[in-house]
Protein backbone atom coordinates (compact mmCIF):
# COMPACT_ATOMS: atom_id res chain seq x y z
CA UNK A 1 0.00 0.00 0.00
CA UNK A 2 2.92 2.33 0.72
CA UNK A 3 4.09 2.00 -2.92
CA UNK A 4 0.61 2.89 -4.19
CA UNK A 5 0.44 5.93 -1.95
CA UNK A 6 3.92 7.04 -3.02
CA UNK A 7 2.94 6.58 -6.67
CA UNK A 8 -0.27 8.55 -6.20
CA UNK A 9 1.51 11.41 -4.44
CA UNK A 10 4.31 11.64 -7.01
CA UNK A 11 1.76 11.37 -9.85
CA UNK A 12 -0.31 14.22 -8.45
CA UNK A 13 2.83 16.29 -7.90
CA UNK A 14 3.99 15.59 -11.47
CA UNK A 15 0.57 16.57 -12.84
CA UNK A 16 0.66 19.78 -10.80
CA UNK A 17 4.10 20.60 -12.21
CA UNK A 18 2.92 19.82 -15.76
CA UNK A 19 0.07 22.26 -15.30
CA UNK A 20 2.19 24.97 -13.67
CA UNK A 21 4.81 24.70 -16.42
CA UNK A 22 1.99 25.03 -18.97
CA UNK A 23 3.32 22.06 -20.94
CA UNK A 24 -0.17 20.57 -21.29
CA UNK A 25 -1.32 23.48 -23.43
CA UNK A 26 -1.87 22.59 -27.07
CA UNK A 27 -0.02 25.69 -28.33
CA UNK A 28 3.05 24.67 -26.32
CA UNK A 29 2.83 21.11 -27.69
CA UNK A 30 2.56 22.37 -31.28
CA UNK A 31 5.36 24.90 -30.81
CA UNK A 32 7.61 22.16 -29.41
CA UNK A 33 6.92 19.93 -32.40
CA UNK A 34 7.76 22.86 -34.68
CA UNK A 35 10.94 23.61 -32.64
CA UNK A 36 9.69 27.13 -31.89
CA UNK A 37 9.26 26.83 -28.11
CA UNK A 38 11.51 24.65 -25.99
CA UNK A 39 9.40 24.84 -22.81
CA UNK A 40 8.47 21.17 -23.08
CA UNK A 41 12.04 20.15 -23.92
CA UNK A 42 13.34 22.10 -20.92
CA UNK A 43 10.68 20.48 -18.71
CA UNK A 44 11.59 16.99 -19.95
CA UNK A 45 15.33 17.57 -19.54
CA UNK A 46 14.75 18.88 -16.02
CA UNK A 47 12.79 15.72 -15.20
CA UNK A 48 15.57 13.57 -16.64
CA UNK A 49 18.18 15.41 -14.54
CA UNK A 50 16.18 15.14 -11.32
CA UNK A 51 15.40 11.46 -11.93
CA UNK A 52 18.97 10.63 -12.94
CA UNK A 53 20.51 12.25 -9.88
CA UNK A 54 17.80 10.95 -7.54
CA UNK A 55 17.85 7.35 -8.76
CA UNK A 56 21.63 7.05 -8.70
CA UNK A 57 21.82 8.72 -5.29
CA UNK A 58 19.29 6.21 -3.94
CA UNK A 59 21.19 3.41 -5.71
CA UNK A 60 24.50 4.43 -4.15
CA UNK A 61 22.82 4.59 -0.73
CA UNK A 62 21.55 1.03 -1.26
CA UNK A 63 17.91 2.11 -1.11
CA UNK A 64 16.94 0.92 -4.62
CA UNK A 65 18.02 -1.73 -7.06
CA UNK A 66 18.37 -0.87 -10.74
CA UNK A 67 16.48 -2.94 -13.27
CA UNK A 68 18.15 -2.22 -16.59
CA UNK A 69 16.03 -3.17 -19.59
CA UNK A 70 17.53 -4.63 -22.75
CA UNK A 71 18.40 -2.24 -25.57
CA UNK A 72 16.42 -3.44 -28.59
CA UNK A 73 16.69 -1.03 -31.51
CA UNK A 74 13.77 -2.48 -33.46
CA UNK A 75 11.34 -1.97 -30.61
CA UNK A 76 12.76 1.44 -29.69
CA UNK A 77 12.58 2.75 -33.25
CA UNK A 78 9.08 1.40 -33.92
CA UNK A 79 7.81 2.57 -30.53
CA UNK A 80 9.36 6.00 -30.99
CA UNK A 81 7.79 6.40 -34.42
CA UNK A 82 4.35 5.39 -33.16
CA UNK A 83 4.69 7.67 -30.12
CA UNK A 84 5.85 10.61 -32.25
CA UNK A 85 3.12 10.18 -34.85
CA UNK A 86 0.48 9.93 -32.12
CA UNK A 87 1.84 13.01 -30.37
CA UNK A 88 1.85 14.91 -33.66
CA UNK A 89 -1.74 13.92 -34.47
CA UNK A 90 -3.43 14.52 -31.12
CA UNK A 91 -1.00 17.01 -29.53
CA UNK A 92 -0.66 15.05 -26.31
CA UNK A 93 1.66 12.47 -24.82
CA UNK A 94 0.25 10.20 -22.08
CA UNK A 95 1.15 12.51 -19.18
CA UNK A 96 -0.03 15.70 -20.85
CA UNK A 97 -3.27 14.00 -21.96
CA UNK A 98 -4.04 13.08 -18.34
CA UNK A 99 -3.12 16.60 -17.21
CA UNK A 100 -5.35 18.14 -19.88
CA UNK A 101 -8.22 15.90 -18.81
CA UNK A 102 -7.64 17.04 -15.23
CA UNK A 103 -7.96 20.65 -16.44
CA UNK A 104 -11.25 19.79 -18.11
CA UNK A 105 -10.02 19.62 -21.70
CA UNK A 106 -12.20 16.86 -22.95
CA UNK A 107 -10.48 16.62 -26.33
CA UNK A 108 -7.80 14.67 -24.48
CA UNK A 109 -10.29 11.80 -24.09
CA UNK A 110 -9.72 11.01 -27.76
CA UNK A 111 -5.96 10.86 -27.19
CA UNK A 112 -6.40 8.64 -24.13
CA UNK A 113 -8.82 6.37 -26.01
CA UNK A 114 -6.27 6.09 -28.81
CA UNK A 115 -3.59 5.13 -26.29
CA UNK A 116 -5.80 2.41 -24.80
CA UNK A 117 -6.65 1.16 -28.29
CA UNK A 118 -2.95 1.17 -29.21
CA UNK A 119 -2.11 -0.77 -26.05
CA UNK A 120 -4.72 -3.37 -26.98
CA UNK A 121 -3.28 -3.70 -30.48
CA UNK A 122 0.21 -4.05 -28.99
CA UNK A 123 -1.00 -6.77 -26.62
CA UNK A 124 -2.49 -8.71 -29.53
CA UNK A 125 0.56 -8.19 -31.74
CA UNK A 126 3.11 -8.91 -29.01
CA UNK A 127 3.59 -12.63 -29.79
CA UNK A 128 4.45 -11.79 -33.41
CA UNK A 129 6.58 -8.81 -32.41
CA UNK A 130 8.48 -10.92 -29.87
CA UNK A 131 9.70 -13.10 -32.75
CA UNK A 132 10.41 -10.23 -35.16
CA UNK A 133 10.75 -6.53 -34.27
CA UNK A 134 11.77 -7.20 -30.67
CA UNK A 135 14.76 -9.24 -31.83
CA UNK A 136 16.16 -6.63 -34.23
CA UNK A 137 19.23 -4.93 -32.79
CA UNK A 138 19.14 -6.61 -29.38
CA UNK A 139 22.25 -5.33 -27.61
CA UNK A 140 21.36 -6.58 -24.14
CA UNK A 141 21.44 -4.47 -21.00
CA UNK A 142 23.44 -1.34 -21.82
CA UNK A 143 24.10 1.81 -19.86
CA UNK A 144 26.13 4.82 -20.93
CA UNK A 145 28.57 4.49 -18.00
CA UNK A 146 28.94 0.78 -18.79
CA UNK A 147 29.66 1.46 -22.45
CA UNK A 148 32.19 4.15 -21.62
CA UNK A 149 33.69 2.16 -18.77
CA UNK A 150 33.47 5.06 -16.34
CA UNK A 151 31.68 5.73 -13.06
CA UNK A 152 28.05 6.82 -13.39
CA UNK A 153 28.62 10.11 -11.55
CA UNK A 154 31.07 11.25 -14.22
CA UNK A 155 28.37 10.75 -16.86
CA UNK A 156 25.81 12.51 -14.65
CA UNK A 157 28.06 15.56 -14.09
CA UNK A 158 28.78 15.82 -17.84
CA UNK A 159 25.07 15.54 -18.70
CA UNK A 160 24.09 18.09 -16.05
CA UNK A 161 26.64 20.54 -17.50
CA UNK A 162 25.49 19.82 -21.07
CA UNK A 163 21.81 20.26 -20.19
CA UNK A 164 22.50 23.52 -18.32
CA UNK A 165 24.45 24.74 -21.35
CA UNK A 166 21.50 23.81 -23.55
CA UNK A 167 19.11 25.67 -21.22
CA UNK A 168 21.29 28.79 -21.41
CA UNK A 169 21.42 28.54 -25.21
CA UNK A 170 17.61 28.15 -25.40
CA UNK A 171 17.18 31.23 -23.22
CA UNK A 172 19.58 33.29 -25.34
CA UNK A 173 17.64 32.29 -28.45
CA UNK A 174 14.33 33.08 -26.76
CA UNK A 175 13.15 29.49 -27.04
Amino acid sequence: MNELLTGAITGILFGFLLQKAQVIRYDKQLAALRLLDMTIVKFMLTNILVAMVGIYLLYDLGMVKLSIKETILGGNILGGLIFGIGWGIVGYCPATAMGALGEGRYDSIFALAGMVFGAAIFAEAFPLMKRTVLTWGDFGKLTLPGLLGIHHWIVIVVLVAAFIGLFVWFEKKGL
